[in-house]
């Protein structure tokens, strides 16, 4: 009776053990996301941005020990990191654009009262 209690318990640990899959979906999540963030012009210095490679680059060594669990959680933060910092990247860029947009127009303003 005790073998049976035994070996029921240790069987539930390796099903427990067994139950996540390894994340190789979030993992590819994450590296597109990292390199989305550079595509659009990042600073390779931006604090997001190594943040964000190196949550990937300790989701990959988790990964290749089969901590997959670790390896998910790393990769969902590497992925957030990143397209938090491309949102930031792009929004600062949005910005210099209207504020460019609009110095024309004052300019274009001035030059229209002065032709009157």
């Amino acid at each position: 009776m005790t073998q049976r209690i035994i070996a029921l318990l240790a069987l539930l640990l390796l099903s427990g053990c067994a139950s996540d899959p390894a994340p190789t979906a979030q993992l590819q999540l994450a590296e597109q996301a990292v390199t989305q963030a550079r595509a659009v012009g990042t600073s390779p210095e931006q604090e997001e941005l190594r943040q964000a490679e190196a949550e990937l680059a300790a989701a990959r060594q988790a990964f290749e020990r089969n901590h997959y669990r670790r390896a998910r959680m790393l990769a969902e933060r590497a992925e957030l990191d990143a397209r938090l910092v491309e949102a930031q990247t792009l929004t600062g860029k949005t910005r210099a654009q209207l504020a460019e947009l609009k110095s024309s127009i004052v300019r274009l303003r001035t030059q229209l009262g002065d032709l009157q």
